[in-house]
């Protein structure tokens, strides 16, 4: 993805019951994933000359900031109504931290279940019992415009909060290349900026982001042609890492004597 600075410049375990939509829960029609390694760039990042740290944990996009609950988000959007809906299909996705997993299919497996649907089935209820089942992404779409938001929540450890949040819209997507659609491509893709320029001011680092530090693991927003990536690396890492411990705490090994 090519940043907007190129146009310019030329992981304790909580068990808790799943948030929302508990009761409801339905193996077969929800996607449970595993969870997977985030890949983000983190750059260094600095201040501009005279520039000052900019308080990114208090930005939102369409209303939604880092550390949200998930409930908060869910009722925002499909209680209250608004400019964003959830999307046609799997709008929630759910899922069970990786190191969880490979401890829940040991346990099945020391059971004596090894048939593969009979095995996904003992894992996936197991985790929905324990609590370690999260949703993790959510995505909403706004039709009549063509822009996407997709929120990325930490895990049940780390109170399944907001780390992430990515907006798209269609600023650089038109049908030709001459130079009627140059002029357009470029006029959507200015109005847009200035529409960032005029929510959050002036980009701190760069010409493209707002950082709270120059801690890469602290809140930054980037700015990309017709995108924006609102990021707390900080709380992924820290859920990331809880997840790890505590699985590695909790791994059901036999017992052995010697």
């Amino acid at each position: 993805m090519t940043k907007m600075k190129k146009f310019l410049s030329g992981l304790l375990f909580a068990t808790m019951t799943l948030p929302v939509m508990a009761d409801s829960f339905d193996f077969d029609s929800m996607p449970i994933t595993d969870g997977d390694d985030v890949n983000i760039m983190m750059d260094a990042v600095e201040l501009n000359d005279g520039a000052v740290p900019i308080t990114v944990s208090g930005f939102d996009i369409a209303g939604i900031m880092l550390g949200m609950p998930f409930e908060d988000v869910y009722t925002q959007f499909y209680h209250d109504k608004g400019l964003y809906s959830p999307r046609s299909a799997n709008s929630i996705i759910y899922t069970i931290p990786k190191d969880w997993k490979y401890n829940l299919d040991y346990e099945c497996r020391e059971q004596g279940i090894i048939v593969p649907d009979a095995l996904e089935k003992c894992i996936n209820s197991l985790a929905k019992n324990r609590g370690l089942v999260y949703a993790s992404e959510m995505h909403l779409v706004r039709e009549n415009t063509g822009e996407t938001i997709v929120v990325y929540f930490t895990s049940n450890a780390n109170e399944n909060t907001v780390w992430r949040v990515l907006y798209n819209n269609d600023v650089n997507d038109l049908p030709g290349d001459n130079e009627k659609f140059a002029d357009q491509r470029e006029k959507k893709i200015l109005a847009f900026w200035q529409s960032v320029l005029d929510k959050y001011g002036a980009p701190n680092s760069g010409t493209d982001k707002w950082i709270s530090t120059t801690n890469a693991y602290d809140p930054m927003m980037t700015a990309y042609y017709g995108s924006l990536d609102l990021v707390d690396m900080g709380r992924y890492s820290s859920d990331v890492a809880k997840n790890v411990q505590q699985s590695r705490e909790n791994f059901p090994a036999r017992s052995y004597a010697f």
